[in-house]
C-alpha cells in the first residue's frame, strides 16, 4: 500500500471559501474562533469546560444509554458514554444523514476522521477524555436525498411514500431493496457480511434511526463511537430556552443575516436564514413555523398558536420543535461538551455563517475541521496511471485539459501557437504605429484585423489539437476510461460510490487501512493505493 497526500486546493473539488479557510486567510478569521491545530484545541478546551454543566452531562449520558438499550453495545462505547458524566470529558462530533446503507463513501471518512482525532487529542492532552460522536440527522425530512445508494455503478433505491422526520420512518418495504441488492453481491465471505449487515440493520429494525444506528454501531463499535439521536425528549428539553428565544426574538435571523452580508462580499453563501429557523414536528409531517398577523402558524397545517400558547407548547412538548439547518448546529453544541465539528466543505461553509449567532446566545463556537477525503486507487489502476504518465495531481484535472496535456506531450507536432500569436502581435505593432499617423478609422480597422487574425490562429490551434486527438484515439480512450473509473461522473468517487463496493473487494482490511492512514489534522487530500 502506498499513501500520497496533496493539497485539497489542487483537486479542484473544493470551494474557494474552503481554500481560504485552510490557508487561514485573514478575511475569514472573524467567522470562526479557533483553528484546528493543537494550539486551537488547547484554547477550545479552556472555553468549553467553563460552559458545560454537570447536570447536562448526566442528562446526556443517561439519554444515550436509553437510546442504546436494545442494541449490543461494546465496552468501548459503553465506557465513553459513562465518561461523558465527567467534567474532563469532551466530544468530537460529525454528522450525517440517514442515507440508505450509509450512502456515499465519505460516511466512513467522516467517522474515521472523528475517531482518529479523539485518539490524537488523548495523546496530546492525557488528563482529558475525548469521545467520538456521530450525530444522526434523524429529523431531516428530505427523503429523496437519502433513499438510495450506488453499488457497482447502479442505483439501489427505496421507493416509499411517507412524510415527516426520516428517523421515524418505518423500514417496511426494504425487503424488496435487499432482494435487488443481494442479487449483485454474489456469495463470497465479504458478500455474506454485507448481506447480513443489511438484513440485521433494515429488516430486523423498526425504523430508519434504529437501522442506521445498528449499521454504524456494527462498523465502528470497537472504536468506541457513540451514536446520538437528537430527536429525544431529555435532549430537546435542554434546548427549550433557545427555542423560546428564537420564537420571541428571532436572534438567529438577525445575527446570521449580518454575517452573510459580510461573507457574500467575497464568497458564495451556502444557506440563508428564515425569520424563524424552527420546524414543528408531528406524526408524518415536519413543517416551518411562521409568524403572521401576530399568530404563530405551522405551514401546510391548520395549527396556530398565540405567543402564550406557543411558549407553553415549547415547555410542554419540546419534541415538537425541530431546528432547521441554521439552528441544528446550536442544538448540537448546547447538548454536547463538544470541541470540534468535522464535516465536508459545504457543511463548514454554512457553519462559518453562524459564529455571531453563537456569540449572541452565549454558546461557545466549536472548531471546524474539514474531514478527510480519499481517492482509492487499485494496483491495476496505479499501473495504468504509470504507463500513461499521469501523476497523482493530474488525476483531478478537467478531462478535456488532461487529455489535451497528454496528447501534446506524446506528439512531435508543435501544437502550441503561442509564439506564432506573439509574432503576429509584433507585426501589428508596426502597423499600428503607421495607423496612428492617419485617422482613427484606419487604426480601428487595424485593431479589428489584429483581433480577427489572432482569433483565426487560436481556432487553428484548437483544430490541430482536435485532429491530433483523433490520430491518438487509443491514448484518448485509455485516459478517458481510467479517469472515469477513478472519478465517476467527473466527481470525487467518495460522493458517488458506497462502501459496499470496496468492502466486497477488500473486506475488513479496507476499514483497517482507513483507520490507520487517515490523519485529520494533516489537512490534505489522501490518495490510497491498495
Amino acid at each position: 500500500m502506498k499513501v500520497t497526500h496533496i493539497p485539497f486546493q489542487k483537486t479542484g473539488f473544493f470551494s474557494e471559501i474552503m481554500h481560504y479557510y485552510l490557508e487561514q486567510n485573514e478575511n475569514l478569521s472573524p467567522f470562526y474562533t479557533n483553528f484546528p491545530d493543537l494550539e486551537g484545541f488547547k484554547l477550545q478546551l479552556s472555553e468549553k469546560e467553563k460552559s458545560f454543566t454537570s447536570e447536562n452531562r448526566n442528562i446526556l449520558s443517561n439519554a444515550l444509554l436509553d437510546q442504546y438499550v436494545n442494541f449490543q453495545i461494546s465496552e468501548e462505547t459503553k465506557s465513553n458514554i459513562q465518561l461523558l458524566k465527567e467534567e474532563n470529558t469532551f466530544t468530537i462530533t460529525t454528522g450525517h444523514q440517514l442515507n440508505l446503507f450509509t450512502g456515499p463513501l465519505y460516511f466512513l471518512y467522516k467517522i474515521f476522521s472523528t475517531i482518529n482525532l479523539c485518539e490524537k487529542l488523548s495523546k496530546e492532552f492525557p488528563d482529558k477524555n475525548f469521545v467520538p460522536m456521530y450525530w444522526m440527522a434523524t429529523e431531516d425530512h428530505d427523503f429523496e436525498e437519502i433513499n438510495y445508494f450506488n453499488f457497482d455503478g447502479k442505483k439501489v433505491a427505496w421507493n416509499k411514500k411517507e412524510g415527516g422526520a426520516v428517523g421515524r420512518f418505518s423500514t417496511e418495504g426494504l425487503k424488496e431493496v435487499f432482494d435487488v441488492f443481494s442479487e449483485h453481491l454474489g456469495n463470497s465471505k465479504n458478500a455474506i457480511f454485507l448481506k447480513e449487515l443489511f438484513v440485521k440493520g433494515y429488516l430486523e429494525q423498526n425504523n430508519l434511526a434504529d437501522a442506521t444506528r445498528f449499521i454504524a454501531n456494527e462498523i465502528f463499535k470497537t472504536y468506541g463511537l457513540v451514536i446520538i439521536d437528537g430527536d429525544a425528549l431529555p435532549l430537546k428539553s435542554l434546548f427549550v430556552p433557545f427555542v423560546k428565544q428564537e420564537l420571541q426574538d428571532t436572534p438567529s435571523f438577525r445575527a446570521v443575516s449580518k454575517s452573510i452580508h459580510e461573507l457574500e462580499k467575497n464568497y458564495k453563501i451556502q444557506v440563508n436564514p428564515r425569520e424563524i429557523n424552527l420546524f414543528y414536528l408531528g406524526e408524518g409531517f415536519r413543517e416551518r413555523i411562521v409568524f403572521e398577523d401576530d399568530i404563530y402558524k405551522v405551514v401546510n397545517t391548520s395549527l396556530t398558536f398565540t405567543k402564550e400558547q406557543i411558549m407553553a407548547e415549547a415547555e410542554q412538548n419540546p419534541l415538537a420543535f425541530s431546528p432547521n439547518v441554521i439552528m441544528r448546529p446550536l442544538y448540537q453544541e448546547v447538548i454536547l461538551p463538544n470541541l470540534c465539528y468535522i464535516g465536508g466543505g459545504g457543511e463548514l461553509a454554512y457553519w462559518l455563517e453562524l459564529k455571531d449567532y453563537f456569540n449572541k446566545v452565549h454558546v461557545p463556537f466549536p472548531i471546524l475541521l474539514l474531514r478527510n477525503s480519499v481517492q482509492v486507487i487499485s494496483k491495476k489502476q496505479a499501473e495504468k496511471l504509470k504507463r500513461l504518465n499521469i501523476s497523482k495531481e493530474e488525476i483531478f484535472l478537467n478531462q478535456y485539459d488532461l487529455i489535451s496535456k497528454k496528447v501534446v506531450a506524446s506528439t512531435e507536432i508543435e501544437t502550441d501557437f503561442s509564439d506564432k500569436i506573439e509574432y503576429l502581435k509584433n507585426q501589428f505593432k508596426d502597423l499600428k504605429a503607421v495607423a496612428k499617423k492617419t485617422d482613427v478609422t484606419f487604426l480601428n480597422a487595424v485593431n479589428a484585423q489584429e483581433r480577427k487574425q489572432i482569433k483565426g490562429l487560436e481556432n487553428l490551434e484548437k483544430r490541430l489539437l482536435k485532429a491530433e486527438k483523433r490520430r491518438q484515439k487509443d491514448l484518448v480512450d485509455r485516459i478517458t476510461q481510467l479517469q472515469n473509473e477513478l472519478l465517476p461522473n467527473q466527481s470525487l468517487e467518495e460522493r458517488q460510490r458506497n462502501f459496499s463496493d470496496f468492502y466486497l473487494a477488500y473486506g475488513s482490511s479496507f476499514l483497517t487501512t482507513l483507520k490507520e492512514e487517515l490523519n485529520p489534522l494533516q489537512l490534505e487530500f489522501t490518495i490510497l493505493e491498495i
